[in-house]
């Protein structure tokens, strides 16, 4: 983060940092965000939250144990390389398309690979890119 001076950097495990927080880690202040937007927005965090995941659908984070991860995630951008809008391999290998995109890393903690699949407003299309990836990584 101080490298990028990145002014928020996040988790999946609902750690939250924060740039003017001396980029430490705090649970308060994104409380306090949310709390803010409640607020402004007269709707509730249900509503908030519905809105939101209509808008880009995801598939939550899916794991996968794996016998050769590294030839998997190769064989899944071998596969989606020539339609790829953007690759990045900041954290892993991250594609995006115009209307949907995905990350796929190794863990640093576990045996497993993280796959992540979000859309723009199409659930169907996040579900099928979902099930083309799952297969891409168990063949």
């Amino acid at each position: 983060m101080r490298t990028e001076d990145a002014i928020y950097g996040g988790e999946m495990s609902a750690h939250h940092y924060f740039r003017d927080f001396a980029y430490c880690d705090s649970g308060m202040i994104p409380w306090l965000l949310v709390a803010e937007l409640v607020c402004l927005k007269g709707q509730s965090l249900g509503e908030l939250v519905r809105d939101r995941m209509a808008a880009f659908p995801a598939s939550g984070e899916i794991n996968s144990r794996l016998a050769e991860p590294a030839a998997a995630i190769a064989r899944v951008e071998a596969h989606f390389a020539e339609e790829a809008q953007a690759v990045d391999r900041t954290d892993g290998l991250s594609m995006s398309f115009p209307d949907w995109r995905f990350n796929l890393r190794s863990s640093n903690t576990e045996p497993v690979v993280r796959l992540n699949v979000e859309s723009r407003g199409d659930i169907p299309l996040m579900e099928a890119r979902t099930r083309t990836l799952l297969a891409l990584l168990n063949q």
